[in-house]
């Protein structure tokens, strides 16, 4: 499958669901752009932040449409009290003082995480404009973890021409315990699903493969493993397995027979960031799978980080993704 026929379909499963998506970061043209794509695409409603004035101005000048596209105001918002004293609440005890809340949730994509955190709208894409750590602050502080999940992880989407694979953790997490390892493989297993359609089948990789070696290393990815069966037996999941042994179906049924994932894994799990990012790296550059991702996951809602380099289109994809990942 290419690149564009996932993202296509990705899109037109987005416009079944009628979800809302906010893009806080008016004050960028993609965003108008992409705001207005998705709007009379039918893929999701959209809410932007800032001055709506400003806004319709910038829009005109830029010939861009905004019908039907909501603009909140923060600062005017009649939510911000409501916001401000709930943000002062959930940071106090890190000394916050209610004028920083108050300052802190005006800003766009801290007001995006609060009315996320109120049922306002189903996702948030930002990061065209703000750092990657001001946009995971803002989706753990207002936002905050899925309930029975304790971190905050991410996935690519791994493209090659007969199959898309889901790659986790290449990201953001360089050293995951068992517990958090564990974690991931489900946050990875449940948004294979929601994206693809497909009936997750997860491997726990490791450089072993059902006690061909023995090292802590090894340890952790088996302990995990158990972890995801114990939370979740309804899943497909084993390990530890070698990559090998994990996507090759005859080499499966060697290494690993009687395995009901080894040989055909559609999820993989990398035990650290040193061999996630490595992976996914190497399937991207001499495999020629395309990556759609960094995607962030774990949390109660869909709250993405975009790369500030990102096309309008990424922003689109990103949403349209937003929409299948939300509740």
């Amino acid at each position: 499958m290419e690149e564009y026929e996932l993202l296509k379909q990705i899109r037109t499963r987005a416009s079944q669901r009628k979800k809302t998506i906010i893009l806080p970061e008016s004050h960028d043209e993609r965003v108008l752009q992409a705001a207005e794509i998705l709007t009379k695409e039918n893929i999701a409603s959209v809410i932007t932040l800032g001055n709506e004035e400003s806004i319709k101005n910038e829009a005109k000048k830029l010939n861009i449409g905004l019908d039907g596209v909501k603009i909140i105001n923060p600062e005017q918002s009649d939510k911000l009290n409501d916001f401000t004293n709930t943000f002062y609440n959930l940071r106090k005890h890190k000394g916050i003082t209610i004028e920083q809340a108050r300052e802190t949730v005006k800003r766009d994509i801290f007001f995006a995480g609060m009315m996320l955190r109120e049922g306002m709208a189903d996702g948030s894409v930002s990061g065209s404009v703000a750092t990657t750590a001001d946009v995971t602050r803002a989706a753990i502080y207002c936002v905050g973890l899925k309930e029975g999940i304790s971190i905050l992880s991410s996935f690519f989407l791994m493209v090659f021409p007969d199959k898309v694979y889901t790659f986790a953790d290449c990201a953001v997490n360089p050293n995951p315990d068992a517990n958090q390892l564990a974690d991931i493989a489900i946050s990875t297993a449940e948004n294979h699903k929601k994206l693809t359609g497909e009936e997750p089948y997860i491997a726990m990789l490791s450089f072993s493969t059902k006690g061909s070696a023995e090292h802590e290393m090894v340890d952790k990815v088996r302990k995990a493993t158990e972890i995801v069966k114990q939370k979740r037996p309804d899943l497909n999941v084993d390990g530890e397995l070698q990559f090998d042994a994990a996507i090759v179906e005859s080499v499966g049924k060697r290494k690993a027979p009687g395995s009901n994932v080894a040989g055909r894994a559609n999820v993989l799990i990398f035990p650290d960031l040193n061999s996630g990012n490595i992976g996914y790296k190497i399937a991207q550059r001499l495999g020629k799978a395309e990556a759609i991702g960094p995607i962030n996951q774990g949390l109660k809602h869909p709250f993405f980080d975009l790369s500030r380099g990102c096309s309008v289109d990424d922003i689109v994809n990103t949403a349209s993704i937003a929409c299948l990942m939300a509740e």
